[in-house]
Parts: C-alpha cells; sequence; structure tokens
C-alpha cells in the first residue's frame, strides 16, 4: 500500500533547523498519526510522503511557503498595558488567545514586556525557517468514513489503530 489521500498515516520523525538544531521529535510523544491529504500536517511534509510505502524513510527540506509561512512584520504589535488584567503576571514567551479585528482567534507570544505594555508576535513559531524532517513510515491504512467526514484521525488508545 503507498499512501495517498484518505489513508491514515502513522510516521516517526525528527525535525531540525538548517543549523542541526532539533525541533521536535517522535522519540519523546510517539509516533504521529495523520489523514493523508487533509491539510492535517504541513503541505510540504505531506507532499513528501504521498507515493510512499510502509518502512520508507523519507529526509526532506520544507521551506516556509510550503510550511508555516514567511514571517509578517504586521503580526508583531504592541499592546497597552491596559488591556491586560493580569499584566503583573505576564511573562515572555508566554502565549494568549486574542481576537483579531475580524474577530477569528489567534495564538499570539510575547516577545517584550515593558513598564507601559506587551510586545505580542502573532506569526507562528516556526514561520520564516526551513524545516528538516527525517521520517519514517510507520503504518498506512485506509481512513473509515466516520475519519473522512470528520477530515482527522479517530485511533485507540496512543496509536492510529492501524494494522501494519
Amino acid at each position: 500500500m503507498k499512501i495517498q489521500n484518505d489513508h491514515v498515516v502513522e510516521i516517526n520523525y525528527t525535525l531540525k533547523t538548517d543549523g542541526g538544531e532539533t525541533i521536535d521529535t517522535s522519540d519523546t510523544g510517539g509516533p504521529l498519526c495523520y489523514l493523508h491529504g487533509k491539510q492535517n500536517i504541513i503541505p510540504g511534509l505531506e507532499n513528501a510522503l504521498t507515493g510512499k510505502s510502509l518502512n520508507d524513510k523519507v529526509s526532506v527540506r520544507v521551506e516556509p511557503k510550503e510550511a508555516y509561512g514567511e514571517r509578517e512584520e504586521e503580526l508583531i504589535q504592541k499592546i497597552d498595558k491596559s488591556q491586560f488584567p493580569n499584566f503583573d503576571e505576564m511573562t515572555i514567551g508566554q502565549q494568549l488567545q486574542v481576537q483579531t479585528e475580524s474577530g477569528h482567534p489567534l495564538i499570539v507570544t510575547v516577545i517584550e514586556k515593558e513598564e507601559d505594555g506587551l510586545t505580542l508576535d502573532g506569526n507562528h513559531p516556526l514561520a520564516g525557517i526551513n524545516l528538516n524532517f527525517d521520517v519514517e513510515v510507520v503504518s498506512i491504512r485506509e481512513a473509515t468514513k466516520e475519519e473522512l467526514t470528520h477530515g482527522h484521525v479517530h485511533g485507540e488508545g496512543s496509536g492510529c489503530g492501524h494494522e501494519h
């Protein structure tokens, strides 16, 4: 069986920066299960896995446009401290959910704290950087009707509820 749209795929992976720093790995949280073709993972990685088979190993470098996008300076804004009832407890690196002017939720990170306010960054933490994946395909199966309807994997326990 080769990976194609509407398959549930389980992978082991390591994600590194161009400099070789490990950003994330399945060694800590176990394999990742996703529904192929439903934008459950970044496009560049999904494209690289299309057509791969069980036990295949793939190394791929994904540029920002196929990952989390380029950094957008307009997503960095200083907000007056009066907007934060718990301003004194806020810390650099803390993430918050805010609403954009159009009413959509956005996760922002506190990148600066000054006496009069906070500087918030609405860019994804991995925006603007190349992502280097080393991936091993652990399992592939056809998605259930329920998974296809919902657009994501439904698994029992920690695995994908798969057959090897």
